[in-house]
């Protein structure tokens, strides 16, 4: 039986005029991270990042705890969905039905609370089989990119070995939801919540893949609680 972990990047700079680069916080979450799979002896036989800064950190971090002396190699297939085009796509078409919406678009969309209100209606407007948005990736596209990722993991890695990909949480969504059988209404609740340097597990044997567990924080919670800090993030 082989592994791929999922790994979410640290909390990033939100707010900040660049995004995508790990806050002091999430610096330490990936450090966490790393320790916390030394400690349980995980071996990593190969290690994916998406081409994302925070990405690319998390991975670093993570990875030098483990004491990996391989390069991590790089597939963009694994980078976040692109919400900004979305939302710059979508959001003036959904605004203008529905008031609520348009009110917290009016805001500007600066609380982390009202940003994501307005990803939860993007996403799910982009996924939906009737979006008809041009000059923006098509969910299909994305969708079967995430896909072909793993699937060439599976191929070229092969059995028995376990396998760490640094990437985001709607790339994690898309990859539980296609291992799933999830709808397209449905990829959205694995979007949601996932946390920051949380590992979301699937097995393979041959070409079936499973799932195994998903946002597990709890090597955050353990060992944050044990050092007195408070490492476990959302956003």
């Amino acid at each position: 039986m082989a592994s791929i972990y999922l790994i979410r990047h640290g909390q990033a700079s939100f707010g900040a005029e660049n995004y995508d680069q790990l806050s002091t916080l999430g610096q330490r979450q990936a450090d966490i991270t790393g320790q916390y799979l030394e400690e349980i002896g995980l071996a990593i036989d190969v290690a994916y990042s998406g081409s994302l800064s925070r990405q690319r950190e998390t991975a670093e971090r993570v990875m030098a705890g483990l004491g990996f002396g391989e390069p991590i190699l790089t597939d963009e297939r694994f980078n976040e969905v692109d919400n900004d085009e979305q939302v710059r796509a979508l959001l003036p078409g959904l605004a203008t039905g529905d008031e609520a919406l348009a009110e917290i678009a009016g805001r500007g969309m600066k609380s982390s609370k009202d940003y994501q209100k307005i990803i939860a209606a993007v996403f799910n407007a982009w996924v939906h089989p009737d979006c008809a948005a041009t000059g923006i990736t098509p969910w299909s596209n994305y969708r079967d990119g995430v896909e072909a990722a793993l699937r060439n993991i599976i191929a070229t890695v092969g059995s028995g070995k376990n396998t760490a990909v640094f990437t985001s949480g709607g790339t994690i969504a898309t990859a539980v939801g296609l291992v799933t059988g999830a709808a397209h209404s449905g990829f959205y609740q694995f979007y949601e919540p996932v946390m920051n340097c949380s590992i979301t597990r699937f097995i393979y044997s041959g070409s079936r893949i499973s799932l195994s567990n998903f946002n597990d924080t709890a090597h955050l919670a353990l060992l944050g609680a044990q050092l007195g800090e408070s490492l476990v993030t959302y956003r």
